[in-house]
């Protein structure tokens, strides 16, 4: 995928869900893999020609695992001219080293998202934007169903009253193939988790399970996506045509 077919797909969900304002400064949370690069190469070259401007900062918060390097991300957001702001924390030593928990993701992501959302408000940025795209969609609609018995998965925009913040996911009509290829085409920085349980997730055993689904059953993707967008999700926004 080609950064002109990136940034078509990016405007087509900022439009259609309404995503940016003008005066917007929105946060680009970069955990170092090829989703959040990507994410942040989308909103940079969008926010050139967007008819309503808006700025963007790179935030990463590092958990503390061995072996993690930022320097060559440093480096793109350098080069790219877009602020960069590391949030040094001991997650990593407090949940495998002194509560060693046997399922570490929950609580990682509780407190991974305090650091970054306390990070945001200290920039002064009023929404953020995360890297989800429709793998990850159509992944979480079926881990809900699943797990909890809900048809359910990620909104294209929430408002978080508690922290008077917007998230947002302009990803979300890529597929995580085109990630892929972005990635290697403009040879992203990328920057490999060091978690232990990394791979290890419900998460991983659902998209092994679409991958099943998708070879047994053409356009299987496709069509759980359109189950998603179409689905009246409650807590979605509407979509409109967003010219």
């Amino acid at each position: 995928m080609k950064l002109q077919q990136l940034l078509s797909y990016t405007r087509k969900a900022v439009d259609e869900y309404q995503m940016i304002e003008t005066g917007d400064k929105i946060a680009v949370g970069i955990s170092g893999g090829k989703d959040s690069l990507t994410l942040l190469y989308a909103l940079h070259g969008l926010k050139r020609f967007y008819p309503r401007p808006f700025t963007i900062e790179a935030i990463t918060v590092d958990l503390g695992h061995p072996g993690f390097h930022l320097d060559r991300i440093a480096d793109l957001c350098r080069t790219l001219e877009v602020p960069y702001t590391v949030v040094h924390t001991d997650i990593a030593r407090i949940i495998f080293d002194e509560r060693k928990e046997t399922n570490p993701c929950s609580l990682c992501a509780k407190m991974r998202k305090g650091a970054l959302n306390e990070a945001i408000k200290k920039a002064g940025c009023n929404k953020v934007a995360y890297a989800h795209h429709k793998d990850d969609i159509i992944e979480t609609m079926l881990m809900s169903l699943i797990y909890e018995g809900r048809f359910h998965s990620f909104s294209p925009k929430t408002y978080l009253d508690r922290m008077d913040l917007t998230v947002i996911r302009p990803l979300m009509f890529v597929d995580e193939m085109d990630v892929r290829g972005f990635q290697k085409l403009y040879q992203l920085p990328v920057e490999k988790s060091a978690c232990p349980a990394d791979g290890h997730t419900k998460r991983e055993y659902v998209k092994n399970l679409i991958r099943q689904l998708t070879a047994e059953n053409p356009g299987v993707r496709e069509r759980m996506f359109a189950a998603v967008i179409n689905g009246n999700i409650p807590g979605w926004p509407a979509r409109t045509s967003g010219k």
